[in-house]
């Protein structure tokens, strides 16, 4: 019989190896002893596997539920067995006991997630239904190398953390058990007592594939989501000399059903809704701030504590899916935001997790963002760096997401990022880089590269860093695509200023074509440039109502016009007059207004013009891509230059004036003689601009901008004007 310390230690949900205790185990004489942990019965037998014969009867221990008891029939003979429980309010039920289940972690996928090199721990580690020895269940498995013992608790067991104590697999920390009759649907946590004997916070599953809505927190068991087959036309859409302008969304206030208590869309009229109007407006790809589940809805995902799990805002998982579908069909790309860099404190999350630093660096030094209040991942740590490139890997192959932004990437780059002298660490060679961080980056990128290379990743770094996207093996850090923060911040100070004097700040405009080719830019004017106080796109433009309008209508079509890949948060493409708010829609009644809807109507023709013309996006990363025209006309606020695709394509001539006087006669030097043709000019009258133009200018051989041919043209005010080439 079960020792009086190993009936205490069940009793008390604290003994360390359950499965040493409970279930059958082998008796000298042949016999087999069983032990049953059932809290809440009244009476236990083991009887056969069909449910008929009975085995034994078994006598209750304690009060804690512990029954135990011999078998003498041949269990083999009798088709194994199962327990009859007769509970205190009700009459028997016929259960599976899960101490008589052998281990579902293998040994080779025990030793991969020990060194750290299994590229898919999902597949292995939190709550999976699945049949095992025939019977069907769900499967639990977590990391938690330090705790004493580690229960799972849910709706199948009330809760209770005595119940259901996992195995521990020391070889790899992993806490594991086997649960018949657990289906999807089931909400669970894990209960764990520390190495000290301490109890803990009931904790979330880090790998949990769906959650409940805040402020519930328990994780939901999910069925896996099927692979997503890559499809050749979204790698082609990736590539970088394909046309990308990518439209940032925030899910949970693009658009909300006001009369229904301002609640959200959910994930199926979100594809009825968003993606036909990104696609309308021409933009290629859907960039959605973090869709992780997450507990604040006012870090707007940033800081997420399911890494595996879609927010249950907008429903179930598999919605999801769908919406990714749905925006495929259309031909648009989804990228999400993913957070590597830092998790929240919430008890319930990863904070100590097993009574220990796990997750994060245990030195508060090198593991916690004095910034958000959050905490840092241990790099350095093989099994987190696993869990990371797991998850990256798993928005990928079983959502068929098309590409991972990276955020906050300069803050995982450097040690000192955002801290004084003496609160933080140097690395073993007395730097400030954190080595452990760049190995992971690259580490991720390879990995994504080599086993998903339809997909892309971009960085949001606003450092001098080199080689971000640059290849690992050139000693890049495996990036395709870079924010260039650099140019945000330069051009937005610009048109900020009164047109008066922007001839002092010329250079602000013109300094990105100096590093504009040293990586994969995407220029961004993204969420963080309308919120906390700094206003809307339109707020910050300079002058009277309609120079407000025609000042940005100018800047988008400079920013179109310019070598990089675009990016602009929503709001932004009506011009939206109010700063950004996360609980509330976007003002769509503007759309009705004339210079809102011009504004629209413009950047659906710029994307279109985007993707008509080549040399508007095939060497965007390339020097031979671009050709100044007249870049040092400080006195008239006017740039021109020149776009060039592959040899064939048409080149395009872009123009901006930046100040509100009209230029009549305008000479400008252009490549190459022949007819040039205004293909858009952000002051049509269709936009809401004061409708000065040229339609067509035809090549004179007059020397301009050392050039033998130029052509006359009339620039409009605070515009930019494009026009391509034609013999």
């Amino acid at each position: 019989m079960l020792s009086e310390d190993d009936a205490w230690l069940l009793a008390q949900g604290r003994h360390a190896d359950p499965f040493a205790a409970l279930g059958p185990h082998a008796l000298p004489d042949g016999r087999r002893r069983l032990a049953v942990l059932l809290p809440g019965a009244r009476a236990v037998q083991a009887v056969a596997g069909d449910g008929g014969a009975l085995l034994a009867e078994l006598a209750p221990r304690n009060d804690a539920g512990l029954f135990e008891g011999v078998i003498e029939a041949d269990l083999a003979a009798a088709g194994g067995y199962r327990l009859r429980v007769h509970g205190r309010s009700g009459g028997p039920t016929l259960q599976d006991d899960p101490y008589r289940f052998g281990p579902v972690l293998g040994e080779v996928d025990a030793w991969l997630l020990a060194e750290g090199s299994h590229l898919r721990p999902y597949l292995i580690l939190g709550a999976t239904p699945r049949v095992h020895e025939g019977v069907e269940g769900c499967s639990f498995a977590v990391w938690a190398p330090n705790a004493r013992r580690v229960s799972v608790v849910g709706d199948f067991n009330h809760w209770n953390p005595v119940q259901h104590p996992m195995r521990l697999r020391r070889e790899c920390g992993v806490w594991e058990i086997f649960l018949p009759g657990v289906a999807a649907g089931a909400r669970y946590k894990f209960d764990l007592v520390g190495a000290h004997g301490e109890s803990l916070p009931q904790k979330v599953d880090p790998y949990a594939r769906q959650a409940e809505l805040r402020p519930a927190s328990a994780s939901i068991v999910a069925p896996l989501p099927a692979p997503a087959a890559p499809a050749p036309e979204r790698r082609r859409a990736n590539a970088l000399d394909a046309p990308i302008s990518i439209y940032e969304v925030h899910l949970g206030s693009w658009r909300r059903v006001v009369e229904q208590g301002n609640r959200w869309l959910d994930w199926d009229e979100l594809a009825d809704q968003l993606v036909p109007y990104a696609a309308w407006m021409g933009f290629t790809h859907l960039e959605l701030l973090p869709v992780t589940e997450h507990p604040f809805d006012g870090s707007w995902g940033y800081q997420t504590l399911g890494l595996y799990a879609p927010t249950a805002r907008f429903g179930p998982p598999e919605g999801l899916r769908r919406f990714v579908q749905r925006a495929h069909e259309a031909g648009l790309g989804v990228i999400v935001d993913w957070v590597p860099a830092h998790f929240p404190t919430d008890e319930h999350g990863l904070a100590r997790f097993d009574g220990s630093a796990l997750y994060e660096y245990a030195d508060p030094r090198e593991g916690f963002h004095h910034d958000w209040h959050t905490l840092i991942y241990n790099f350095a740590r093989t099994e987190v760096r696993n869990f990371l490139v797991g998850s990256a890997l798993y928005w990928i192959e079983r959502y068929g997401i098309d590409g991972l932004r990276v955020d906050a990437v300069a803050s995982m780059l450097y040690r000192d990022y955002s801290r004084k002298p003496g609160e933080w660490v140097p690395n073993v060679y007395g730097g400030r880089e954190n080595l452990e961080a760049i190995g992971f980056l690259r580490r991720a990128n390879q990995v994504i590269g080599e086993q998903c290379p339809q997909a892309i990743t971009v960085a949001e770094e606003s450092t001098a860093f080199p080689a971000v996207s640059r290849p690992p093996y050139t000693g890049g850090l495996g990036f395709h695509f870079k924010w260039n923060m650099g140019w945000m911040n330069d051009t937005l100070r610009y048109i900020a200023r009164d047109p008066v004097h922007r001839r002092h700040h010329h250079r602000e405009l013109s300094f990105g074509l100096m590093y504009a080719f040293s990586e994969n830019f995407v220029l961004p004017l993204s969420h963080d440039e309308v919120v906390h106080g700094k206003g809307s796109l339109l707020g910050k433009m300079p002058g009277d109502r309609w120079q407000q309008f025609a000042n940005l209508r100018a800047y988008f079509g400079f920013m179109w016009g310019h070598p990089g890949k675009k990016l602009l948060f929503m709001g932004g493409e009506f011009a939206q007059q109010r700063e950004w708010d996360h609980d509330s829609s976007l003002d769509w009644h503007l759309t009705h207004e004339p210079l809102h809807a011009g504004v629209q109507h413009l950047v659906r023709d710029l994307n279109r013009l985007l993707r008509a013309c080549p040399a508007l996006h095939e060497y965007d990363v390339r020097a031979e891509g671009f050709e100044w025209i007249a870049h040092s006309d400080a006195a008239h606020s006017v740039l021109s230059f020149v776009r060039h695709g592959r040899d064939g394509s048409a080149p395009v001539l872009v123009l901006c004036n930046f100040t509100p006087v009209v230029r009549r006669g305008w000479r400008v030097g252009v490549p190459r003689p022949g007819g040039w043709h205004e293909r858009l000019n952000t002051d049509s009258a269709h936009y809401g601009g004061s409708n000065v133009g040229t339609p067509v200018a035809w090549s004179e051989p007059v020397g301009c901008n050392e050039r033998p041919q130029s052509i006359l043209i009339d620039l409009p005010p605070l515009a930019s004007v494009f026009f391509e080439w034609q013999a």
